[in-house]
């Protein structure tokens, strides 16, 4: 509860030197105000920042329905909380911009991504791909060389 958020305080850094203490809510001077979101990690690409995607349902009175809408938010993980991966559930809080499209600091890992959520993922991103026997084989003959190393 150092940051005034009901999340667990992750393990200090190894290297103190060398740590970005400035873009850290936990053991740097980074505040966090505003809102608390809870998404699912899609994106690793970039050093030091993940995307979050958080699913909400949308009131649309005209029909009397409800309709789902996505938002994608770039968030800074702090290197307390390093590494990240693909279908990680995470909690993320807003903060000051820290860069040009980043205002918002995960804070938490909630749920760990399994291998059926890695493969749910892969099908929502390529819908329209279908394996192949030459696919498949392909990739038996890559687990059978990482066997051999």
């Amino acid at each position: 509860m150092a940051i005034g958020l009901d999340v667990t305080t992750p393990p200090e850094p190894e290297n103190p030197e060398e740590y970005d203490y400035e873009k850290c809510p936990f053991y740097g001077e980074l505040s966090v105000r505003g809102q608390i979101l809870e998404g699912t990690v899609v994106s690793t690409d970039m050093d030091k920042s993940v995307v979050v995607e958080r699913e909400y349902d949308v009131t649309v009175p005209k029909y009397d329905r409800q309709m789902k809408r996505r938002s994608r938010i770039p968030a800074h993980v702090p290197g307390v909380l390093e590494p990240l991966s693909v279908g990680d559930t995470v909690k993320i809080a807003e903060t000051r911009p820290l860069s040009k499209t980043k205002s918002h600091v995960v804070v938490e890992v909630t749920e760990e991504a399994t291998a059926e959520d890695l493969a749910e993922l892969t099908r929502q991103s390529e819908p329209e791909r279908e394996l192949s026997a030459e696919d498949v084989s392909a990739d038996a003959d890559e687990d059978e060389t990482d066997g051999d190393q």
